[in-house]
């Protein structure tokens, strides 16, 4: 499939619709949820329509054919990471993955390199969204681990000019996203990686806003643990991933049907990784509508969608700067940040900017983006976002650009 925005947008049903009185739809908030292609939302409805049943259960054949489909989606998303299958477990989200890690690692056997107690350290950094930063807190408090941070500088990079001081010889865990929610920074994992595992630490990547926009290979970033949520990749909501090439090495984080070997009245042990952490029956629509997202982004080409994204970022930063008043908050240029724009404009509210581009038929994101620490550092209460994705084009940075200076007529 050639890279070409028109044709693109006509895979997503939801751009033939208009808002606001005829207005045709401006879509800049995919770093909070993307929009899916009929081809997503076609597979997870013929799952329904054709091929429901609960998987790995039956010897019937809806019940093979249902596990086949679930299954299959499994390997699309590790050959998607360049990982093996049985590293890949299907979540609700990326923040059930996160919790997963840290609730495990809580629980694990006395001794282990995963066990957390209070000689233990747990670094994050500043910039982590909340579902990052909460468990680890929660964890600490559990244990008595202490918890520290990367701070974040004046223009949204990571300050690693204490990156030995940061992680240390007690460090037990490094949490960090790999792209900012609100900066659109992209962090640099080699420094970070080479320290963390130098003191025997594993790295959490949060890769929410990467995997759906850019090439990984978790082979070559390093990390033991990485998540990312489908809704964000263009596919449906409640299904998340979590890869890891260490999970038989952690206790289950659910109890219950299908993570079990065997049982008896009086104890239970456990199926190996992945199975042992999706107990119950599992979001199986939505993981067979993730490997039809995984598809339609593969046929497309994670390396063209990055460089069409770093491209047009470059357009939508360029043109905000233009605009009196308007203030970026992180990176000013496309060096190793991605397509989430936070910005304010003088002193219009940013939940009143909002509004008016939603009456423009502009739909940006504002607020502090489930990234509180973040906001309070930097000094802004509250940003507007506006976040790109591989169906947006020039065209719907001009329409944000004239909404904004709208804006600030009416508000004047």
């Amino acid at each position: 499939m050639s890279f070409n925005v028109a044709d693109i947008r006509k895979d997503f049903p939801i751009f033939e619709r208009t808002i606001r009185d005829g207005k045709k739809l401006v879509y800049l908030d995919s770093g909070a949820t993307s929009q899916k292609p009929l081809s997503v939302i076609e597979a997870e409805s013929n799952f329904y329509k054709f091929n429901n049943a609960a998987v790995h259960r039956g010897a019937h054949q809806l019940a093979e054919e249902a596990t086949d489909a679930y299954e299959g989606a499994r390997s699309k998303v590790a050959n998607f990471l360049g990982a093996t299958v049985d590293e890949i477990v299907f979540t609700k989200n990326a923040t059930e993955s996160l919790n997963l890690i840290a609730y495990a690692m809580g629980n694990a056997q006395p001794g282990s390199r995963f066990e957390v107690t209070s000689k233990d350290h747990i670094v994050v950094t500043e910039m982590e969204h909340h579902a990052n930063l909460i468990p680890w807190q929660q964890l600490a408090a559990r244990t008595g681990a202490s918890l520290s941070w990367f701070e974040v500088t004046a223009d949204g990079r990571l300050d690693l000019s204490k990156i030995d001081s940061v992680i240390t010889e007690n460090t037990k865990v490094v949490a960090l996203t790999h792209q900012s929610n609100v900066l659109g920074t992209i962090n640099p994992l080699a420094a970070i990686v080479k320290r963390a595992h130098a003191v025997g630490a594993v790295v959490v990547l949060d890769a929410c806003q990467s995997v759906p926009h850019m090439p990984i290979d978790v082979t070559k970033l390093g990390v033991d643990f990485l998540t990312f949520s489908g809704h964000k990749a263009v596919g449906p909501t409640g299904v998340g991933v979590l890869w890891s090439s260490v999970l038989a090495e952690l206790p289950p984080f659910l109890f219950g049907g299908s993570m079990i070997e065997t049982v008896t009245m009086t104890s239970a042990t456990w199926a190996p990784a992945p199975r042992r952490f999706e107990a119950g029956v599992p979001n199986m629509a939505q993981a067979v509508g993730l490997g039809a997202a995984i598809d339609y982004l593969s046929a497309i080409g994670m390396d063209a969608i990055f460089k069409h994204e770093v491209d047009l970022t470059g357009y939508l930063i360029d043109g905000l700067l233009a605009i009196p008043e308007l203030s970026i908050v992180g990176p000013s240029n496309t060096d190793a940040r991605g397509g989430s724009v936070s910005f304010t404009v003088g002193q219009i509210h940013p939940h009143d900017l909002g509004q008016y581009l939603d009456s423009q038929g502009v739909a940006v994101r504002t607020g502090h983006h489930c990234a509180w620490p973040l906001t309070r550092k930097l000094g802004v209460p509250a940003t507007t976002r506006a976040s790109l994705y591989l169906y947006n084009d020039e065209s719907d940075c001009d329409a944000l650009f004239t909404a904004i200076m709208g804006a600030q007529k009416y508000f004047a």
